[in-house]
């Protein structure tokens, strides 16, 4: 092909005989159009189909169509007002997502201010825990919800405050091992108790075949770095309005007669490093070495609160008994208060004896010296809605507020009047409590 050809092609022109066939084919393809057109006819909807075929069916759009409507908003209910008026809901509370929101609405409607929420039981979560396996209360696997993100959405719903509750020390509770090989009894053998003997601590509880809670070693320096790291994945994963503990000292109620934990090696040699001394030279000093073990845990808790989540409050279950939590569990809990490493203590002040129910709370108001102390109220004791009302009257009195022993004692499945006597005593007292200053 010569260079001119190309150069007619590119511009469009061309010589006079190509001309005379594009007009021919034109003229043909219009004759061909004009007769397609012919055997058709136009639809109302501008389609054109061959004559005597039905026109393809279509829906109209229906007059004034709009989209679906959006669900409605859910409102938020004001925040509850005045001095702290908690429950503690225990992990036998609840089994579904209905029983979670069904508590919290609850417990707003008695006119609660605060819910402690238990998530850790003994090694096992019922939240979605990176570090520990679900609960076998839940079947051992996720159960399609989170307990811990529904509690902390439907009580913010309910303007309540949600506190996580986490038993620290147990490591497992059972008759038996845990069937799940992750379970921290059967990875970390060597973190758990054994005592003068090498004994491991048993499984049972003294004298019985009945399972008790097994501990941890908080003496470990790896125990306590891994206890921190549980509570750091609760608060820093979820909205929490703060981080209650619970079992933060040695739980040896049930241990054998005559045992001493812990005394593996490892805690042996840490001890002797720190003081010099073997157990038996000097059992004051291996009591208070122990207490600052446990203590220790609660300081860095502390820090990875104040890191992770700063608005948060700390607070911890302690003993009815400051001075028998001291020396039979080594929990110093007026040592936290006085050092700033919990922001509110609740004594499990749980009697009928409204005289002895006082001594305590004097006790625990005396060495805490005006610091915030929620006295624990064990409603499931008492006889009579009067003695509830009398003893959260009391804890008005003192004006850091009460916590309640438990939702299932207000709220048990079936209640009946018994219970709903009790609600109906225990509702304009704490709507009083409401119009305090907090």
């Amino acid at each position: 092909m010569t260079e001119e050809r190309r150069v007619h092609q590119h511009d469009g022109s061309g010589p006079p005989d190509s001309a005379s066939g594009t007009r021919t084919a034109m003229v043909c393809l219009s004759f061909v159009f004009a007769a397609v057109l012919g055997a058709c006819v136009q639809t109302p909807t501008g389609e054109w189909v061959p004559i005597g075929q039905e026109p393809a069916k279509t829906t109209p759009p229906p007059p004034h169509s709009q989209a679906e409507p959006a669900p409605p908003v859910k409102q938020r209910k004001p925040k509850a007002t005045g001095p702290m008026r908690a429950i503690w809901v225990t992990r036998f509370d609840y089994r579904t997502a209905s029983d979670i929101q069904r508590i919290m609405a609850n417990c707003q409607e008695l006119g609660a201010t605060a819910v402690f929420f238990q998530v850790r039981a003994a090694g096992t979560a019922y939240y979605r825990s990176r570090l520990e396996p679900w609960t076998d209360d839940l079947g051992g696997a996720d159960p399609g919800f989170d307990p811990l993100e529904i509690a902390v959405s439907e009580a913010h719903d309910q303007g309540l405050e949600l506190h996580a509750w986490v038993n620290v020390m147990p490591g497992w509770c059972g008759p038996r091992p845990p069937s799940n090989p992750r379970q921290l009894y059967n990875v970390r053998p060597q973190w758990f108790w054994y005592d003068q003997n090498g004994k491991r601590q048993p499984l049972t509880r003294r004298g019985s075949d009945e399972g008790w809670y097994v501990s941890l070693n908080p003496c470990l320096p790896e125990v306590r770095k891994y206890l921190v790291s549980v509570c750091e994945e609760i608060v820093s994963g979820y909205e929490v309005d703060g981080l209650h503990l619970d079992y933060v000292r040695f739980p040896n109620d049930e241990a054998p007669r005559g045992s001493d934990y812990p005394r593996d090696r490892e805690t042996l040699a840490l001890y002797k490093k720190a003081t010099g001394k073997k157990p038996a030279d000097d059992r004051a000093a291996w009591a208070r070495w122990r207490t600052d073990q446990v203590s220790a845990l609660v300081r860095d808790i502390r820090a990875m609160v104040r890191r992770a989540r700063p608005r948060a409050r700390l607070s911890a279950a302690v003993g009815p008994d400051p001075a028998e939590a001291l020396t039979a569990h080594f929990q110093d809990g007026p040592a936290w208060l006085r050092n700033g490493w919990v922001d509110f203590l609740s004594p499990m002040n749980y009697t009928a004896d409204v005289a002895l129910f006082t001594r305590r709370a004097d006790a625990w108001r005396q060495r805490a010296a005006g610091r915030p102390v929620v006295m624990g109220v064990g409603i499931y004791t008492h006889n009579a809605p009067a003695e509830s009302v009398r003893q959260v009257e009391l804890a008005r009195q003192w004006r850091h507020g009460c916590a309640l022993f438990s939702y299932a004692a207000l709220f048990p499945p079936g209640a009946g009047g018994a219970q709903q006597a009790r609600l109906d005593a225990l509702r304009p007292v704490f709507a009083r409590m409401a119009k305090d200053p907090s």
